[in-house]
C-alpha cells in the first residue's frame, strides 16, 4: 500500500492560504494587498501568492523554496527577496514587467544563461546574487567571468551585488575590483610584478627643526590674554549671581500677585 501523497506546503513548513495572507496584512481583499514579508517561515510552496495581484513589494528570503511558478502573474511586483531558499530557476520572473530589485543571493543557480530569463525586464536595475555579508552566493559566482557574464546579459543593471556598475560611483567601484584584481598575486607565468619603491626620499617624513615666528608667537598671546579676559569675566559674573541671590534670600518672602 503506498503511503498518502503530500499536498504542497502540507510537509516542513507554513502554508499560503488566503485566511494567512489576510490575516497578516489586515486586508479584506488578496488584491488590495501591497507589501507582504514571508520571511523565514519554512514555505515550500507559494500556494494562492499569485493572487495578489496588486502586490508590489514581497520578501520570501529564508524559506525552502525551489520555484517561484505563482509570481509569474504578478505584474506589479517591483522588488523581490527571495535570498536563501533553493531555487534553481527564475524564469516565472521573466513577466514581471514591473521589477526593479531582485535579491537571489543564496540559492542555486550555477550558470549566467539561468538570468537569461531576466533579460526582458525593462526596470530591473538591482540584482544581487552574491551577499558576503551574510556569507550567501550562487554556484555561478564562482566564476571568474561571473561578473562579466552578468552585465553583458543584463546590460541594464545598474547595481550588482551593492555595487554600482553604470552611473555616479561606478568609477570608484571599478578602481577597488582593479586593485583588488592587482593585489592578489597571479598563477600564471610571466615577469615579475616590480617591487615597490618609496615615493619620496629618505628621511622626508622626519620632524623638521623648530623656527621662530613672530608672527605666530604674538597671535598666540593674544590669544592666551582674550581668553584670560573671559575667564575673569565669568568669575566676576558669578560672583554678581551669588551676591544677588544671597541678599534675596535675606530679604525674606515677599508679597505676590496673581493675575
Amino acid at each position: 500500500m503506498e503511503p498518502p501523497r503530500e499536498e504542497p506546503g502540507e510537509a516542513g513548513g507554513l502554508q499560503i492560504t488566503p485566511q494567512l495572507l489576510k490575516s497578516r496584512t489586515g486586508e479584506f481583499s488578496l488584491e488590495s494587498i501591497l507589501l507582504l514579508k514571508l520571511r523565514g517561515l519554512g514555505l515550500a510552496d507559494l500556494g494562492c501568492l499569485g493572487e495578489c495581484l496588486g502586490l508590489e513589494w514581497l520578501d520570501l528570503s529564508g524559506n525552502a523554496l525551489t520555484h517561484l511558478g505563482p509570481l509569474a502573474s504578478l505584474r506589479q511586483l517591483a522588488v523581490l527577496n527571495v535570498s536563501n531558499n533553493r531555487l534553481t530557476g527564475l524564469e516565472p520572473l521573466a513577466t514581471c514587467e514591473n521589477l526593479q530589485s531582485l535579491n537571489a543571493a543564496g540559492n542555486l543557480l550555477a550558470i549566467p544563461g539561468q538570468l537569461q530569463c531576466l533579460a526582458g525586464l525593462p526596470c530591473l536595475e538591482y540584482l544581487r546574487l552574491r551577499d558576503p555579508l551574510a556569507r550567501l552566493s550562487n554556484p555561478l559566482c564562482a566564476s571568474p567571468s561571473y561578473w562579466a557574464a552578468v552585465r553583458e546579459l543584463l546590460p541594464g543593471l545598474k547595481v550588482i551585488d551593492g555595487e554600482r556598475v553604470i552611473g555616479r560611483g561606478s568609477e570608484f567601484y571599478q578602481l577597488c575590483r582593479d586593485l583588488d584584481s592587482s593585489l592578489h598575486p597571479s598563477s600564471s607565468p610571466g615577469p615579475r610584478a616590480t617591487e615597490a619603491q618609496p615615493w619620496v626620499e629618505p628621511g622626508y617624513w622626519e620632524s623638521w627643526p623648530s623656527q621662530s615666528n613672530s608672527i605666530l608667537e604674538e597671535a598666540c598671546r593674544q590669544f592666551q590674554d582674550t581668553l584670560q579676559e573671559c575667564w575673569d569675566l565669568d568669575r566676576q559674573a558669578s560672583d554678581s549671581l551669588a551676591q544677588a541671590e544671597q541678599a534675596l534670600s535675606s530679604a525674606g518672602p515677599t508679597s505676590s500677585f496673581v493675575f
